[in-house]
């Protein structure tokens, strides 16, 4: 009597096999009374992991049968449920007599005749043909009688989420989990509005008219506005019907239906205001008089403070000094630095964003009084910018309406641009892409400090106390 390490099995000569009975509960939808199936193996352990196989598949598929026929007349999932779950039985089987599966169409547009060859041989081998009719789906399984299942279609609800934890899970590996959390709801926000103007419809009913339903609703609020009266930029509209479009064209392309016509295909608006949309720079006088005045950041807390401060020479974004580690501040070199890495759990916007910055003036002061970073924001940009940008609304603090925390980044280079520093050791500096092969490292730290140091901001030690 075979133990329940090796139920199901037997051996015919040297070989084992797979037998077991239909359970009486699944008798009336399933007419044959024993299922057998050699496992083509004399190795007990594979027969054992064969055996699995075809034991998940068996119990599958009359679950599948056994919730189909309780549904009446059937319904179109639990149908579709059967149809898949036949298909990955007979995969299953397939591999039970070496093989893998594949369609009759692909075994035919294959070519191999050895294969087709083969599998015929296989089913001769095992069953005296014609005299004996081998089961159906062993002949289902060797000569490809199934067809793969119709993939279901989804919603676009459905489709975002397979689209962020399938299609495009290895775009999100090296991001933090703030990261990750920012990409996602960005997109997200696209298809909520979609599913607002439209409705949660199936991927494959999005039709051209849908789109330009889409795109007249943005119009609308561009020319009118919203609920509140405010009204969007062409830049945001495009942005999200863009988002529509890539979640389309990806996810077709994904399940290798690539060359389905995108409905969201060149439905934009023009752009006028591009120029218009770049933050302005802080103006030296209004950073020296205003800014770096003593007291004048008095009522931040210490770290956001610091950041800020630390932005200033440096040109960093905020989100690469809050996220600084122990390891990338150097205050003990030569030349006192900080490095900005990408790591395995937090990326950086581009590879030209890895790069040495070294510490001068006011940024200098700062990183020497918080040498392992500022942990009450790490990973937490979007809560940092929050912070800042009430402070100087509420302080009065920025230039103009247009201007913004990153002012202070653009002031930077300004300021090197004004002070004749060298093209290529500005885009190195604030890790903008160089639109030529870089040669060499950029320069050495002395250098950059000795460059840098043209456009140190004069400050108050009193800033600090």
């Amino acid at each position: 009597m075979a133990t329940n390490e090796n139920r199901y099995l037997y051996q015919r000569g040297n070989a084992w096999n797979y037998k077991r009975r239909v359970p009486s509960k699944y008798k009336h939808i399933d007419s044959r009374s024993k299922v057998r199936a050699s496992l083509e193996t004399k190795s007990l352990d594979i027969a054992r992991i064969r055996r699995d196989a075809m034991e998940r598949a068996d119990e599958a598929y009359w679950a599948a049968l056994s919730n189909d026929a309780a549904a009446n007349q059937g319904l179109t999932e639990a149908t579709q449920r059967v149809q898949s779950l036949h298909y990955q039985a007979a995969k299953a089987k397939a591999l039970t007599y070496g093989f893998i599966y594949k369609t009759a169409q692909e075994i035919y547009e294959d070519r191999n005749i050895d294969d087709a060859k083969s599998r015929v041989m296989a089913l001769a081998e095992q069953f005296d043909i014609p005299k004996e009719k081998p089961p159906t789906l062993v002949t289902e399984a060797l000569l490809g009688g199934i067809k793969k299942p119709k993939r279901e279609d989804i919603t676009v609800s459905q489709c975002f989420a397979f689209y962020v934890n399938e299609v495009e899970f290895d775009a999100q590996l090296k991001k933090s989990p703030a990261q990750r959390k920012s990409w996602e709801n960005s997109k997200r926000i696209s298809v909520d509005y979609f599913v607002k103007v439209v409705g949660d419809i199936g991927m494959t009913q999005i039709t051209r008219d849908h789109a330009i339903e889409f795109r007249n609703w943005w119009a609308d609020r561009i020319k009118n506005g919203d609920e509140n009266g405010k009204r969007p930029t062409p830049y945001t509209a495009n942005r999200r019907i863009g988002n529509m479009r890539t979640l389309y064209s990806k996810y077709f392309a994904f399940i290798g239906e690539e060359d389905r016509a995108n409905p969201f295909r060149k439905l934009s608006f023009k752009d006028t205001d591009k120029n218009k949309r770049k933050r302005p720079p802080f103006s030296i006088e209004w950073m020296r008089s205003k800014i770096l005045k003593p007291g004048a950041l008095e009522g931040l807390n210490p770290e956001a403070r610091s950041i800020f401060l630390a932005i200033i020479e440096t040109g960093a974004r905020p989100s690469e000094i809050c996220n600084l580690l122990p390891e990338n501040i150097h205050l003990n070199h030569d030349v006192p630095h900080v490095e900005i890495r990408e790591r395995s759990n937090r990326e950086v916007k581009a590879s030209a964003s890895n790069r040495e910055i070294p510490l001068l003036g006011v940024s200098l002061e700062v990183m020497k009084a918080n040498p392992d970073g500022f942990p009450r924001y790490f990973d937490k940009d979007t809560h940092l910018s929050n912070t800042l940008m009430k402070f100087f609304q509420d302080n009065q603090l920025l230039e103009s309406e247009k201007h913004t925390i990153y002012s202070v980044r653009h002031s930077f280079e300004d300021r090197m641009l004004e002070a004749g520093i060298d093209h290529d050791l500005r885009c190195t500096l604030m890790g903008h892409k160089l639109k030529r092969p870089l040669y060499g490292s950029g320069g050495s730290l002395a250098y950059k400090r000795d460059e840098l140091s043209k456009i140190v901001h004069p400050y108050d030690n009193q800033l600090f106390t």
